[in-house]
């Protein structure tokens, strides 16, 4: 059974929050995926759940970067199951934020994560009351696009946030901005050097081998348009969802933030308010 805390109680559970924008309740499997702002995003959320006193695992399905003791205080290495919950029990006795992957990549700073199927099993164990798996690269672009073998997403996803820097609107169609521009030029229409519109970020977000691409049927679609608190984002972030509307999606919510930000959120939309979500509103 997952470990919390219930004697503490969270101070960020807001309009503001991530967690109410994202519509977390309840606990299970959160995968992230898209560019701009991914790792920033996982830890960020880590934190809010941490402050509930709800326990939390973050993790990847690619690679991820060493976090830092701020981001997670424990890092657990192993490709064995076993072991892994084994050292996560023991550890929640001391941080009920743990981090784990299976190994050191080449490059001394990253680390890889696991499949899909053994977050799946992770989650079978209860040891945790929420997961949450970096599932997808973009090498630290603001847009992506994603290759045949992207995202990697686990099939016991609750939740399949995808990621928009609304730093690339404007900018170039090439390699410095986003991550294969070669396939966002294919899905978009755009050419490469055009420059990044609102429009070509809302395709890129919806199209059948777009940015959400492999989510699981049952899981919940969101979409965090980061880094709104640069000078001009909640104005473009407001047209990236615009064209979001007016293209075929079953997405759930949209919000304009910026994971670094306080508060990380600056407003929130929804996109198909028929049906289990219904009750929550338009907030700005």
């Amino acid at each position: 059974m997952h470990i919390n805390k219930t004697n503490h109680q969270s101070s960020i559970i807001n309009r503001h929050s991530l967690r109410h924008a994202l519509m977390l309740k309840g606990g299970g499997v959160v995968s992230i995926v898209g560019a701009g702002g991914k790792t920033s995003l996982m830890f960020r959320i880590a934190r809010e759940l941490l402050e509930a006193g709800e326990s939390v695992l973050t993790t990847t399905t690619t690679k991820i970067e060493m976090p830092t003791k701020d981001q997670s205080p424990h890092v657990i290495q192993s490709t064995s199951l076993e072991e892994i919950l084994r050292k996560a029990k023991a550890l929640l006795n001391d941080s009920l934020h743990i981090s784990a992957v299976s190994k050191h990549h080449s490059f001394k700073t990253k680390l890889i994560g696991f499949k899909p199927e053994l977050i799946d099993e992770i989650r079978k164990s209860g040891l945790f009351k929420w997961i949450l798996v970096e599932a997808d690269g973009a090498v630290r672009r603001p847009m992506k696009a994603p290759s045949s073998h992207e995202p990697v997403i686990s099939g016991s996803s609750r939740w399949v946030i995808a990621v928009v820097g609304v730093d690339s609107i404007g900018k170039p169609l090439d390699e410095r901005c986003v991550f294969r521009p070669e396939i966002y030029a294919d899905i978009t229409g755009l050419s490469q050097g055009e420059c990044v519109t609102a429009s070509s970020a809302a395709t890129a977000v919806v199209h059948g081998r777009g940015i959400m691409k492999g989510c699981p049927s049952e899981a919940m679609r969101l979409v965090f348009i980061n880094k709104a608190d640069l000078s001009g984002g909640i104005e473009a972030g407001r047209e990236i969802i615009g064209f979001l509307k007016k293209a075929k999606n079953n997405l759930t919510r949209v919000a304009i933030g910026a994971a670094l930000h306080e508060p990380p959120v600056m407003e929130y939309y929804n996109m198909n308010p028929i049906g289990r979500n219904s009750q929550f509103k338009n907030n700005r």
